[in-house]
């Protein structure tokens, strides 16, 4: 029958071992580690004592190993060995990215932004094993597995590290048609008197828009005949001439440029920045680090 000991080898014990062997003496190898010999020899005894065997032969001339000496001798070396593989192999790992990587987004933003991401760290990066998952929910990274989020806007789980990938904002836009329809609002309480679309998004208040103006925020209660949890299908209805929507800067800065909307109350934009969400620090992880760099990058050269 299999017992497990009370006690193992200390890897430190092992190696004084090993040195007292190399130097032939308690002195010369208290020398080189910089203890005393008093020390040395102490911590010979533990190690016999943990091993329940004497290991070595004391004269005043010289030391010997005994049977029990030599087999230690030999495991020592390989486990110390193994032991010196084990931190160069963490140490690797940390700097170079390898293996699965799971990463959650929002369903719009990871489909446009996040995915074309993806795939250019996956060329650069190939021993990467990457899955992307797109939610229109609140997501628990912890519970869910997943090692990264990619985050549109500043409400940001507190009990998680964030770090800030590119700056972003969303603004008020409509079609010209819709404009000329129903007017063009000049004040946020003017909103009130258009058909808003209205978005219900992850864990944002429904129907209550928080905008700002030269740093102060006010918050202004919208409703509209239509509205979605899904930011595309409102997008759509912008563009169908169907009412006012507050949507990122990512999303409708080339239709602004081609004339599809026009920006309402421009002075007015609600903060949504972008962010990385992760559980660990970025030094334990190399596929952790690079990706949180590379996305960084990413979205910097790609920044409005």
């Amino acid at each position: 029958m299999n017992t497990v000991r009370d006690q193992l080898p200390l890897p430190e014990d092992l190696r004084v071992f090993l040195t007292v062997i190399r130097k032939q003496s308690f002195a010369g190898a208290a020398d080189e580690l910089g203890l005393s010999p008093a020390y040395v020899s102490k911590r010979i005894q533990v190690l016999e004592g943990v091993l329940q065997t004497r290991l070595l032969h004391r004269t005043t001339r010289r030391i010997a190993l005994t049977d029990d000496g030599e087999r230690t001798q030999r495991w020592a070396v390989r486990i110390l060995g193994d032991l010196d593989d084990l931190f160069d192999e963490l140490s690797q790992a940390r700097l170079t990215p390898r293996g699965q990587l799971h990463i959650s987004s929002s369903f719009g933003f990871g489909r446009n932004h996040v995915a074309p991401a993806i795939s250019a760290l996956a060329e650069r990066y190939p021993e990467l094993e990457i899955r992307l998952e797109v939610f229109d929910r609140v997501v628990d990274i912890v519970a869910e597995g997943f090692d990264l989020e990619i985050r549109v806007g500043d409400d940001l789980p507190g009990q998680h590290i964030s770090k800030r990938l590119v700056t972003n904002r969303r603004v008020l836009c409509a079609s010209a048609d819709y404009l000329a329809r129903r007017g063009t609002p000049t004040s946020l309480e003017d909103l009130q008197q258009h058909d808003c679309l209205v978005l219900k998004e992850r864990n944002n208040a429904f129907g209550v828009w928080q905008l700002a103006r030269n740093g102060k925020a006010q918050s202004v209660r919208v409703s509209g005949p239509l509205s979605s949890n899904n930011g595309e299908i409102v997008l759509q209805w912008a563009l169908n001439d169907r009412g006012i929507l507050l949507r990122s800067m990512w999303d409708v800065k080339p239709l602004l440029e081609q004339g599809k909307l026009v920006q309402v109350l421009p002075d007015y934009s609600e903060s949504a920045n972008v962010w990385a969400v992760y559980p660990t620090r970025l030094s334990s992880s190399a596929k952790l680090r690079v990706c949180v760099e590379f996305l960084a990058e990413h979205f910097r050269q790609l920044s409005l």
